[in-house]
């Protein structure tokens, strides 16, 4: 029996700190879901985390933790195999350094992903958008540093922990503006502004004058927004939109939902995919084919073209009430 404590801290401070320079944010998801693990493991064994060895975190407990995050914690089959994806990290690191453990390290490694369901993405429609980024109350200083983060937001498409973390000195204004994004991954791009957004964001740096390094949307205190302020401000937001466009009470908005209307808006321009991809900071040009499956336009457009001749324009309407409420089944 060995413990299992040494090899955890080593896989923290050699693999991910020395060896792979791993971001803050994956440290902080890895960290999260042992957390997770060791705590159900001692409730499960009656052991103290630092007393675990390698036979106590077996693949069929490991499996009963899984599905404890599904069942007991509610965890989305996404969240459940990221935790996964950790757990292997782990354990394909520990294959090295406890070779007396292959077999139990072998068969948590053989646990598998869950596959899932691929929903069709969510975006806001122009209308929407509009009554949205209307809706703070640029009377105050929150409401227009409020205006300003949701116009950002919907024309550069970046994701939520991208926005909170801009600082003044990423904005360059004037000829070839752009912010300065340090996105996930590592990975630093720079994505253009329009002539709305350099006016919008001239006006509120001017009165945010602030120093260079801080953050360019801060709290009243002056501290950078969390990403649960800024989900706050946004469903905020959206339920004074409603009075204006009814149509978003339909809608579950979140910043990444305004991220994916950022996307369709260059989609509906005719902006290329893998230029949209390089655009929302996409390692791979795949991840950017969602936006194509959830515009609808686009394929009824593509079906205009082949649709034989003399067919009549539009959508199939049923000619009978009975029919048509097969249809809606």
């Amino acid at each position: 029996m060995s413990a299992v404590a040494p090899t955890l801290e080593a896989f923290f401070t050699e693999r991910l700190g020395r060896q792979r320079n791993a971001s803050p944010h994956t440290v902080a998801a890895y960290r999260d879901a042992f957390r997770l693990l060791l705590t159900f493991a001692q409730q499960r064994t009656g052991k103290a985390p630092s007393q675990l060895d390698f036979a106590d975190l077996d693949a069929p407990l490991v499996a009963c933790f899984l599905d404890h995050l599904e069942e007991e914690r509610h965890n989305s089959v996404r969240t459940r195999n990221a935790r996964l994806a950790a757990l292997r990290s782990f354990y394909r690191y520990a294959a090295y350094r406890e070779p007396a453990h292959a077999e139990v390290i072998r068969r948590v490694l053989a646990i598998p992903e869950k596959r899932t369901r691929r929903t069709v993405v969510s975006f806001l429609t122009g209308p929407e958008i509009a009554a949205l980024v209307a809706s703070p109350d640029r009377a105050t200083w929150r409401g227009r540093r409020d205006h300003t983060l949701l116009v950002i937001a919907v024309q550069t498409g970046l994701r939520v922990s991208e926005l909170t973390g801009l600082r003044n000195h990423d904005v360059v204004l004037g000829t070839g503006a752009h912010v300065q994004v340090h996105g996930k991954g590592r990975k630093d791009r720079a994505t253009p502004l329009t002539h709305h957004s350099v006016a919008v964001l001239t006006v509120w740096m001017r009165e945010r004058a602030g120093q260079p390094d801080e953050a360019l949307f801060p709290t009243s205190r002056g501290t950078p927004l969390s990403t649960d302020a800024v989900y706050d401000l946004v469903t905020k937001y959206v339920v004074i939109a409603e009075r204006q466009c009814p149509s978003l009470s339909a809608k579950k908005v979140t910043p990444h939902v305004l991220r994916h209307s950022s996307a369709m808006q260059l989609l509906h321009a005719g902006v290329d995919t893998s230029v949209i991809a390089l655009w929302l900071g996409h390692e791979h040009v795949q991840t950017t084919q969602i936006y194509l499956h959830g515009d609808l336009s686009i394929k009824e457009r593509a079906l205009a073209r082949i649709a034989p001749q003399g067919t009549p324009p539009g959508r199939y309407k049923a000619s009978d009430r009975l029919l048509a409420f097969l249809e809606g089944l």
